[in-house]
């Protein structure tokens, strides 16, 4: 009897074993913001980084589509669990007949391998509000039919195959996928376009729209040329009449004047960019390593603050005195023009 009891105990072990190896999940699909910041209505991209991570003992093989969207998808909810649909441009594509170029990879133990998609792509966030969201990567490609191996064109490598078939299910009727960990998404509604501004301002260090304050305006050039110092560009531009600085261009204010609305925010964002970049107004853009304000006059609604800066150029300091002309407007002091005198080197 003892022996019997010993047999059962040792087929118990072993069926225990068996049975959590096939429980067991050895590849982990992990999803994780790849630039986390605040998200607007109706505002791309929302860029997501996906990673499969081989946790068992084995090599593990999958197939990665060239177009991502055949080997994964994005289950967006509410909190009341309803499913955000998808977007038509998907629908589309995948309703498609056509063929799917894929390369098969593979994950020895312990390696991992990330992508990054934009979940507005998959994803039809059209209104502001708090969700969940969940990939589903599919190992053998998101698709009705048996895939049909045949030879790539122009004489691809041998692991790279296409798929024929029109691949229009939702992902949960279109075989096993592997899940991943859920992420909370914040839409916040669209801001609406102010004058001289294209959109809201957000401080990168807390995500929160920046406001402007009632400073004065010495304290309003110390704000701006401190942001620039620091490289952040949203505070640099917080204080800054787009508008105004814009149409100092005798050609772009001919340009403004034809535009209808929607074509001025373009030129605005547009000149924000190229401030950006100092393709144009360079000089209110370059970096002072030290700045001194040295006089400040202002009336009820007009006036300009003397600034000495110093910046480097290579071995020598050059010094320029910048004068910014500040007009207040809503009770806010904002940058509308400046001029730059050139005091030499030292």
């Amino acid at each position: 009897m003892r022996a019997v009891y010993k047999v059962i105990g040792i087929i118990s072990i072993w069926m225990a074993g068996v049975l959590s190896q096939i429980w067991a999940q050895p590849v982990e699909l992990t999803i994780r913001y790849y630039d986390k910041r605040v998200y607007f209505a109706g505002q791309k991209p929302v860029f997501i980084q996906v990673t499969l991570t081989n946790r068992g003992a084995s090599t593990y093989r999958f197939k990665l589509a060239d177009d991502r969207a055949f080997s994964i998808d994005f289950d967006v909810r509410t909190l009341n669990n309803r499913p955000v649909e998808a977007t038509e441009v998907l629908i589309r594509k995948r309703s498609t007949s056509q063929r799917i170029y894929f390369r098969e990879l593979s994950l020895e133990p312990g390696e991992s391998f990330s992508f990054t998609e934009d979940l507005t792509d998959y994803s039809a966030i059209t209104s502001a509000g708090s969700y969940v969201v969940q990939a589903v990567f599919y190992p053998e490609l998101l698709q009705r039919e048996a895939p049909t191996r045949s030879p790539s064109p122009g004489g691809a490598s041998p692991n790279v195959g296409t798929i024929t078939g029109a691949p229009n299910t939702p992902a949960s009727a279109s075989g096993m996928g592997l899940r991943s960990n859920t992420l909370a998404l914040s839409i916040r509604p669209a801001p609406l376009p102010e004058q001289g501004k294209v959109a809201a301002l957000i401080d990168v260090e807390t995500n929160e729209i920046l406001q402007r304050e009632p400073l004065s305006p010495d304290k309003v050039i110390e704000y701006m040329l401190t942001a620039r110092q620091k490289g952040q560009w949203e505070k640099f531009f917080l204080y800054l009449d787009l508008e105004a600085l814009l149409l100092r261009d005798p050609v772009k204010k001919r340009m403004w004047l034809a535009e209808s609305e929607e074509g001025r925010l373009r030129m605005l964002d547009k000149f924000r960019s190229d401030l950006k970049s100092a393709v144009v107004d360079g000089d209110i853009v370059t970096i002072p390593m030290e700045f001194q304000v040295e006089k400040t006059t202002y009336g009820p609604e007009q006036g300009t603050v003397t600034v000495l800066e110093k910046f480097r150029v290579g071995r020598y300091i050059e010094r320029k005195r910048y004068i910014y002309s500040v007009e207040k407007k809503d009770n806010i002091w904002m940058v509308v023009d400046y001029a730059v005198i050139n005091l030499g080197t030292e």
